[in-house]
């Protein structure tokens, strides 16, 4: 198929398509990731978004159901330069346009994603309209403008969890080629589910966590009343795509929580949450950070680590007022990780599951049992 992309700056392209046909708006964003295509298309956060890959080849491993990190792909589409329809590796499942087909959706290739990148790093993040239907581009411009932009639509609310549940999958043992079974300590924590990855709920349960998953809109009277009758020990927020400061009602649930001082741990748009429930609004990166080569500074430590990351949106500056910035990016000095003065409450930007990417910050879900 063909494909014809209009951009918000006036840009108009043409490329190849694989997938089933279609056509949707959605944010262009980049990812520089070398490895791991399932795990980044497969990430709930990237709803609404077009994933530009800076890596040429996609497609070469294949797809194979381990290594989901949810049910299905969320993201409008995935833009790349070339596509490889035959997949070597002998724990493929299905090639990738197979995958995109059974998904309902379409990936973009025979496209400069260089010349993609380079746009997106000095104009920022942009809206686009894809399809592989519509050639026109004035009607394709005119559906871009009739779309809403990112920032206008709640994802989490169609992404999260309906009914809550039991995660018990640990993380994936390489000789057996299958998910340790969880060994409990006996804690059990609640994770608001904002659009979790599956491996981060397998770390929690590798550090021995009972985990049980909640729908993003439950009540902070619920969950308090669990935590005071030792039904739960703590609280997860987790990952999820869009505006944090839309989420005004999930953020004043949370706020509850905090002075309660329930133990929680956020991570991406949960440490963006908290911010904005302690009176720190987030504010939009340029172009955001997307891949898994970010080196961040531990300020504590003073180590480097090497991180996985996804994310447009960053907590000010100004929360040092209330919490110890323990994590900065090396890339932009933007704050990766804080840890408030006055509750039981820490929370970092980037991705310490690291899937797909390097673990050097799995040691922060053991910083969660102390404070539990």
């Amino acid at each position: 198929m063909n494909a014809y992309i209009y951009i918000e700056n006036g840009v108009f392209l043409q490329a190849k398509a694989f997938g089933a046909p279609g056509e949707c708006a959605g944010e262009l964003v980049f990812n520089t990731s070398m490895t791991g295509y399932e795990e980044i298309m497969s990430d709930p956060s990237y709803a609404g978004q077009f994933i530009v890959f800076t890596m040429p080849e996609i497609g070469i491993v294949g797809i194979n159901d381990d290594d989901m990190e949810s049910s299905k792909i969320h993201a409008s589409g995935v833009i790349m330069r070339s596509y490889n329809d035959d997949p070597s590796n002998y724990r493929s499942q299905r090639s990738l346009g197979k995958f995109f087909e059974e998904q309902g959706k379409f990936g973009v290739y025979d496209i400069d994603t260089r010349f993609l990148t380079k746009m997106l790093r000095d104009e920022g993040a942009l809206m686009a309209y894809i399809s592989t239907q519509i050639s026109d581009k004035a009607e394709l411009k005119r559906r871009l403008e009739a779309s809403k932009r990112i920032e206008e639509i709640n994802y989490v609310k169609t992404i999260s969890v309906t009914n809550e549940y039991e995660h018990k999958n640990a993380a994936w043992d390489k000789g057996a080629q299958t998910y340790k079974p969880l060994k409990s300590i006996g804690k059990k924590i609640a994770v608001l589910d904002f659009g979790v990855k599956r491996n981060i709920l397998n770390e929690l349960c590798e550090i021995g966590l009972e985990v049980i998953v909640v729908p993003h809109d439950t009540k902070a009277d619920t969950l308090i009343a669990k935590f005071k009758s030792g039904e739960i020990n703590g609280v997860f927020l987790s990952n999820g795509p869009g505006e944090p400061k839309s989420l005004k009602s999930e953020i004043a649930e949370i706020k509850k929580m905090v002075e309660a001082r329930i133990p929680i741990f956020g991570i991406c748009l949960g440490h963006q949450l908290l911010s904005n429930a302690m009176g720190y609004e987030t504010y939009k990166l340029k172009f955001g950070q997307h891949g898994a080569n970010h080196p961040v500074l531990n300020l504590e430590t003073k180590t480097i680590e090497i991180t996985a990351q996804n994310h447009n949106y960053n907590v000010p500056e100004s929360i040092a007022q209330v919490a110890h910035i323990t994590h900065r990016n090396l890339f932009d000095d933007t704050i990766e990780g804080v840890r408030y003065k006055e509750y039981p409450v820490f929370s970092v930007q980037h991705h310490p599951e690291a899937s797909s990417g390097p673990n050097e910050s799995k040691y922060i879900f053991k910083q969660f049992l102390q404070i539990l």
